[in-house]
């Protein structure tokens, strides 16, 4: 299966989700769900979901949130899972019940031909901050909704909200340059951060009804697996990850030992929990 044709300004995302990375998000699958549970439950319980509904799920990655989807509209509604990284989409559909009801995609959802007005509800967790032109994105994606449709998605707030990802990432930076930096509008984890952007996005998309709700979040990022895991966890996704690309295994090990003290004093047991939080951005087709 090869790379899905894009946007021209999203080529990057496509090369990054189809490379190293992609596949790295891949094999952490398992442990992301269980880290990222308290999110998808607050976002499935927003979107509310009904039986035979047609669903959306933009950037569905490895398949958990079309997955839940599915079980929540069967048996006669429909989740169809949009994504554009190879790796990820083939972990989804290992995933899915033969027989339920959802199907996924390789496409770029800024330009993917969707079938108009045929959806009632666009869902996505993570999936809609790494669009190059956010407002074509999402102007096609709501192409795709009934004029009665819906959207939830959930996206993080700033950096400083989000201990969690950051905290080690200021660790790992003892021993390697900074990433550069990104601008407001640049596509990354906080691109959609700003509520007022947001606002603007949906609104020149044609979205009506915008609101946005904080959502405190505890996350542990050693999965129940005590503190060694919390350390791999922040070396081996995220921007901490990006950060420790193309150095030697000596600064990796240095690195890690900078995290595993940082993140000593958060040691509850065999739980690490740090603070996150995100925004469940909701709004109307029409």
């Amino acid at each position: 299966m090869d790379a899905p044709t894009g946007h021209d300004r999203n080529a990057d995302q496509i090369a990054y989700w189809n490379g190293p990375n992609g596949r790295r998000w891949t094999d952490r699958q398992a442990e992301q769900d269980v880290l990222l549970a308290p999110v998808s439950d607050a976002l499935i319980g927003r979107a509310a979901p009904k039986s035979g509904e047609r669903v959306i799920d933009v950037g569905c990655g490895c398949g958990s949130i079309s997955v839940a989807l599915a079980e929540k509209v069967a048996p006669s509604g429909f989740v169809l899972g949009v994504d554009i990284s190879v790796p990820m989409l083939t972990r989804a559909r290992e995933r899915a019940r033969q027989g339920a009801p959802v199907d996924f995609v390789l496409a770029d959802a800024t330009v993917y031909r969707f079938d108009p007005e045929h959806f009632d509800l666009l869902v996505s967790r993570f999936g809609v901050m790494f669009f190059a032109e956010p407002v074509v994105s999402f102007a096609n994606l709501r192409g795709a909704l009934r004029p009665s449709g819906r959207v939830a998605f959930a996206c993080w707030r700033e950096p400083r909200e989000n201990p969690w990802m950051m905290a080690p990432l200021q660790a790992i930076y003892r021993h390697v340059p900074k990433l550069p930096p990104q601008g407001p509008d640049d596509p990354g984890p906080f691109a959609f951060a700003s509520e007022e952007r947001v606002h603007r996005i949906l609104g020149d998309a044609g979205f009506k009804g915008i609101e946005m709700e904080p959502v405190a979040l505890s996350l542990d990022i050693a999965i129940g697996r005590g503190l060694e895991a919390a350390v791999q966890a922040a070396l081996q996704i995220g921007p901490g990850s990006r950060a420790l690309d193309g150095h030697p295994p000596e600064t990796r090990l240095a690195a890690a030992k900078s995290v595993k003290e940082m993140l000593a004093p958060y040691v509850r047991g065999d739980s690490v929990p740090l603070a996150g939080s995100i925004w469940i951005v909701t709004a109307r087709a029409s």
